[in-house]
């Protein structure tokens, strides 16, 4: 499934054993939210779903650094640790089939991509691509695999693999330095994001099939950041704009065109992933700037997820999502009773959507070299760093 990223950093980590209890929206039997459980004293997050509602993620012991990767059942039921059946440390992406794409710890700062076979059982080393680390982000239903891997000198590059795992391809840039792959569809097509020309700013791309070529996606204004793919390749991501605000945007099919999705009345917002569907997930900031919420867009608009009847009755905030899937399934991590916990939210087919009128206050339009020490900071050390970081927050 798609990979995202949330307020410059990846979304990720937590999950584990399921106490979930389904809590039936107050006046209609249309959306219903699962707290996963916390299993000890591990916090648990999604990170990626697939359409038969296998989840995986990171669980992490806040104060202890400790670090499991997981995958749960269909539908988020049971709950398997696959640091324990295999020492995979963080899981980032699976597909259909339940392959999982991760890293694992070889020994000490050792990092290897990883993939697994199916529903997680037995795990296949994917090396470092001639670098001193690398990860895996993400898998399709042909077992292509995006990740990064770091060179010898600390440059992070992207790469793809052929089906099954085999063989890679190390992708290009868009005549700049710096390239991060996020997310990879059925055809083998990639987003992500790339310096261009000069390095003065960052842009969405697409490739063509088997990460063939690349194309410039375009910004709404100067700068822009790919977070996901569908099938039809759609790109969606983040962009800033004219007025000085930085937005939610998604392209049209193969990332021709770019809609400003606007935001839920903040100074910002961004996507994180789409389905086939065209339904898109992100984070966004509300007009008060108080905190962030998660939102769907579908029918039209946005939809605050924090604001869904269901949510607030079971005394979720702080949502930040992840990852949708084809079937309606959305998961993410939140905040429940003080604590942070995963969440896997669901719609049905009579469910009613109620998007918000959008507004936007101007803020300055971000310094290009802040798109340009994003990329740079995109190396593995302080990519687990961060999400580390949030795991504990």
């Amino acid at each position: 499934m798609n990979m995202k990223l949330t307020k410059f950093k990846y979304v990720a980590i937590l999950l584990a054993g399921i106490s979930a209890t389904s809590i039936p929206a107050i006046a209609r039997a249309d959306w219903s939210i699962l707290a996963l459980d916390t299993f000890g004293n591990f916090t648990s997050s999604p990170a990626s779903i697939n359409d038969s509602g296998q989840i995986v993620g990171t669980a992490i012991t806040p104060n202890a650094g400790k670090v499991h990767a997981f995958i749960t059942g269909p539908g988020g039921v049971g709950i398997t640790d696959l640091y324990t059946l295999s020492g995979i440390e963080e899981a980032y992406g699976i597909n259909n089939s339940g392959q999982v794409a991760g890293f694992t710890r070889t020994s000490g700062e050792n990092i290897h991509a990883i993939i697994t076979g199916l529903d997680g059982v037995g795990i296949k080393d994917l090396g470092t691509f001639d670098g001193s680390r690398s990860f895996a982000l993400g898998i399709n239903d042909s077992e292509q695999v995006i990740g990064g891997f770091q060179t010898g000198g600390g440059e992070v590059h992207a790469f793809l693999t052929g089906p099954n795992g085999v063989g890679s391809t190390v992708l290009g840039a868009l005549g700049g330095q710096g390239n991060h792959a996020s997310g990879i569809n059925a055809s083998g097509q990639v987003t992500g994001t790339s310096g261009i020309s000069g390095n003065l700013h960052a842009h969405a791309y697409i490739t063509g099939a088997d990460g063939v070529g690349m194309k410039d996606v375009g910004t709404l204004f100067l700068n822009s950041l790919a977070s996901g793919i569908n099938d039809s390749g759609q790109v969606v991501g983040f962009s800033d704009v004219a007025d000085g605000t930085n937005h939610a945007f998604m392209t049209g099919p193969d990332g021709v065109g770019m809609t400003d999705l606007g935001t839920l009345g903040g100074k910002f917002s961004q996507s994180v992933a789409i389905n086939n569907l065209g339904e898109v997930v992100g984070t966004a900031l509300t007009a008060s700037d108080s905190g962030w919420h998660s939102f769907i867009y579908s029918h039209g608009g946005m939809t605050d997820l924090s604001l869904l009847a269901p949510v607030v009755a079971a005394g979720w905030s702080n949502l930040s999502v992840a990852d949708i899937n084809n079937n309606g399934q959305i998961v993410g991590s939140g905040t429940l009773n003080g604590e942070r916990a995963g969440f896997l939210l669901s719609y049905t087919p009579d469910t009613l959507f109620t998007p918000n009128p959008i507004f936007i206050p101007p803020i300055p339009i971000p310094e290009p070299q802040t798109y340009l020490m994003l990329l740079a900071g995109l190396s593995l050390i302080g990519f687990m760093a961060r999400r580390r970081k949030e795991a504990g927050a």
